[in-house]
This record gives C-alpha cells, structure tokens and sequence, in this order.
C-alpha cells in the first residue's frame, strides 16, 4: 500500500490541500481562495474534503503557512491574515485530522520539497526563495535546513534592497518584498505580474540579485532556486537578470560562480515541501 501524506498549505491568497505520496505523486488536491475572514475553518472544510477523496489514510501530515511563526509554542502570525495572529495551528490540524502534524513557514517547506524532488536535489547549500503574493525563502546550509530562534530563519523578502524606500507591510522601509512580491508589483503598475512591463521584469531581477549577492556573502551558499508564479511567469529575462546582477556584484572569491536556478516544483511545490515536511526528508533537523 502506498504511504501518504496530508500536506496543506495557508497562503494569503490561497488555501490548498493535498494527499501526496512517498514517491512525491500528488494523489488528491483541492485549493481555494483565502477569505478575507474565517480562515481556518475554510481551512477545516477544505482539508475535510481531501481526506474525504483520498485513496489511502495519510501517516502524517505537513503544513506550511504565511510566517512569522514561534515554534516552539507551535503557533503561526501570517502578515497577510490578522485573524491568524497567534494561532495554535499544529494543535488545531492535529485536534481536526488526529495526524502527528508539523508546521513550518510554507518558503521554508518549498526547500524542503526542492531539496527532496526538484531542482535542489544534491545541493547542500542553497537558497529557495517563492516568489508569489509574497516573498519568502528557507536556507539550507551544511545540509541542513536553517531555523532560527524562533523558526524564522530565510525570510529574505526583509532584506532591504533600496534604503528609505516604499514602505512594507511588515513596518519597515525599502525591503525585497516591497517591490517584488505579486502583491506590490500588482500595485505598482495597476496589472497582474504576468502583465507586468519588461522595465519592472528587470528590475525586479535585479533588486533580487543584489538581495543574494548579500545573502552568499553572509551565509557563503553556492545557489539559490527561485519558484513561485511570479518568477516563473516572468521567464527568462527574470532570471538573466537576476544572475547578472549576482555576478556583478558577488565579488569574494567564495561567492563566485553562485548559480541562480527556476524552481523545478512548478505550482505544487508548496504541497510538495509540505509532503517533505511530513515525510521528515527535513533537510536533516
């Protein structure tokens, strides 16, 4: 019989749900619009519905949310979902599925995933960064998924890109998510990132090169795989840009030849990370 996971991921723009294999297959999904109220109950209806279709019962379950997150009380504060703030959301999962669950933010669960079954496989030292509504990354050193004091480590969409720049949701100035995410690019120019002009294509590439240029000279890593919609939708120019950004700046003889890479989990890869995250293929703890 196939071993399964229950993998489910909170984001602020969507809900999804899904039971995955050993094998990384992804069995049954079901996802839906985050509301702008009552989250985790849409959370419950949906992740009823998933077990309700799969094929065999899951032996764990995997969740990745919105950070920040304090994990050694196992609660979650999403930015983008206040309704959230503080919320127990492994005891409500477990409380709801009777699975041992483990929660961790949904950035941080797509190394995992990358790291399993995509493009990070055989990579001890990298960087996976989501570029989508938002910003977010996990860091991977040593093997080794980096957590922090309180399980925050990667937040990358936080580093600050342009000094005294546009405000963030988070309460500070100029940071990668203030003008990267699909949210503030959305803003900015009154489209949908994959509308977005070819001049806002670039710079987003560059303001994420000079994020990594920082990044690899902080935490000496070789690469970074970046996914989410928005980076993968922008394509090619993205991504040349973004690598000739690093190269123009990661100067120290370590950092150079650090490779930028496209995710290789497409649109699952935040239900694929939360599978890894069950399946404790955690980028060894």
């Amino acid at each position: 019989m196939t071993v399964c996971y229950l993998a489910i991921d909170v984001g602020s723009a969507k809900l999804a749900a899904a039971i995955v294999s050993d094998q990384a297959e992804v069995l049954v999904r079901d996802r839906v619009a985050t509301p702008q109220r009552d989250v985790w109950p849409a959370v419950a209806r949906l992740v009823k519905r998933v077990l309700a279709a799969a094929p065999n019962a899951p032996v764990a379950c995997g969740v990745g949310c919105g950070g920040p997150m304090n994990a050694p009380e196992r609660t979650v504060s999403p930015l983008y979902i206040p309704s959230m703030v503080a919320f127990p959301l492994a005891a409500e999962v477990e409380a709801l599925t009777g699975l041992p669950t483990a929660v961790d933010n949904n950035a941080k669960t797509v190394a995992l995933g990358e790291s399993w079954c995509g493009a990070a496989v055989g990579l001890n030292d990298f960087v996976s960064i989501s570029m989508s509504s938002g910003v977010g990354g996990g860091i991977v050193s040593g093997g080794r998924l980096l957590e922090g004091r309180l399980g925050n480590a990667g937040h990358i969409g936080h580093i600050v890109v342009e000094p005294e720049g546009r405000p963030c949701p988070c309460g500070g100035k100029g940071c990668l998510e203030a003008y990267c995410s699909g949210r503030a690019i959305e803003e900015e120019t009154g489209r949908p990132p994959q509308r977005a002009p070819q001049s806002i294509v670039e710079r987003t590439g560059i303001f994420v090169g000079r994020a990594l240029a920082s990044l690899g000279a902080i935490t000496d890593l070789r690469a970074a795989v970046i996914g989410g919609s928005v980076a993968l939708g922008f394509g090619d120019p993205f991504f040349a840009a973004v690598q000739a950004e690093v190269d123009q700046r990661a100067r120290l003889t370590f950092t150079q030849g650090f490779r930028v890479i496209p995710g290789g989990l497409g649109q699952l890869a935040p239900l694929i990370g939360a599978a890894a995250l069950a399946r404790g293929v955690e980028v060894v703890r």
